[in-house]
């Protein structure tokens, strides 16, 4: 390699293999070690193209206990390219600790682009796309999902969250309760696949349409939610304005805002929001 002692950290397609760029065969063919989530999963993909470069495994249960021996390996002046299953490495797959290190380490780590599920389908959502968060998959149990959720009801940004087959259903009807039956929403499903489709859809409609439909329950799922729009976020009347303006000159914001909440019965988050716009003014 022309620059050892590098981490490259390497996008693979989500599906389709013509996604797989020229840079990054390159650099998996020339690099001394290839990381990989998956070393079976992977080995297909690498001997698909051609790649004979040596690989290992590391995933969410031994990153952290291989991550010291391969930041030796980085030192010595061997480079490493990291691969998960799918997708850009790190966006809701193992790879943080070994990034964190490595730039602790003072060592180059190199980002090789490629496809990204959540960007993709935000590309083709016709959703806001000027602001958004990535909330990578929810909860497992559905209280704990449906907290996540009631957090996030106020949020102006287009939000984007993963999801499971198994997980779909009760996902989307949480979303329903929580976000409310008209909000817009988009569901993309194995994308870049041959089944691939883009729904969109006040969410009442897409969980009746994914109900309906078992093919619609299977494969890897992308979900983004139309974001509340600012007008209707910052709607405060003006007995909560009075109520919070006469809590804010004994209370700090965080204690004023959740007493505001208590008595008017307004969304917290809307009144913490409003009550920095009192302070800063």
């Amino acid at each position: 390699m022309s620059n050892p002692g590098q981490l490259y950290v390497v996008a693979t397609p989500i599906g389709n293999l013509e996604d797989m760029t020229p840079r990054a065969l390159r650099i998996l063919s020339q690099v001394d070690l290839i990381a990989a989530e998956d070393t079976r999963h992977s080995g297909r993909l690498l001997k698909h193209f051609g790649v004979a470069s040596k690989t290992e495994a590391l995933h969410e249960h031994n990153e952290r206990s291989q991550v010291p021996r391969l930041i030796e390996i980085l030192q010595s002046g061997k480079s490493i390219a990291f691969i998960t299953d799918a997708g850009t490495p790190l966006i809701s797959d193992p790879g943080f600790h070994l990034v964190r290190a490595a730039r602790q380490a003072g060592l180059n780590v190199i980002p090789v682009p490629g496809a990204c599920a959540a960007i993709a389908a935000l590309s083709a959502a016709g959703l806001p796309s000027d602001r958004f968060v990535f909330e990578g998959f929810p909860p497992a149990k559905s209280a704990a999902r449906r907290a996540v959720f009631e957090k996030l009801n106020e949020e102006t940004r287009t939000l984007i969250f993963y999801e499971s087959p198994h997980r779909i259903l009760e996902s989307l009807q949480d979303m329903l309760e929580i976000f409310g039956s008209e909000r817009e929403a988009v569901i993309a499903r194995e994308l870049t696949k041959q089944f691939e489709t883009v729904q969109g859809g006040a969410l009442q409609k897409l969980c009746a349409w994914v109900n309906a439909d078992k093919d619609q329950q299977l494969g890897e799922f992308v979900i983004l939610i139309h974001g509340v729009p600012r007008s209707e976020r910052e709607a405060v009347d003006a007995d909560a304005e009075r109520v919070l303006k006469i809590l804010l000159q004994e209370l700090p914001v965080s204690q004023a805002t959740a007493l505001a909440a208590k008595i008017t019965g307004l969304k917290k988050n809307r009144l913490y929001d409003y009550a920095l716009s009192i302070k800063q003014a």
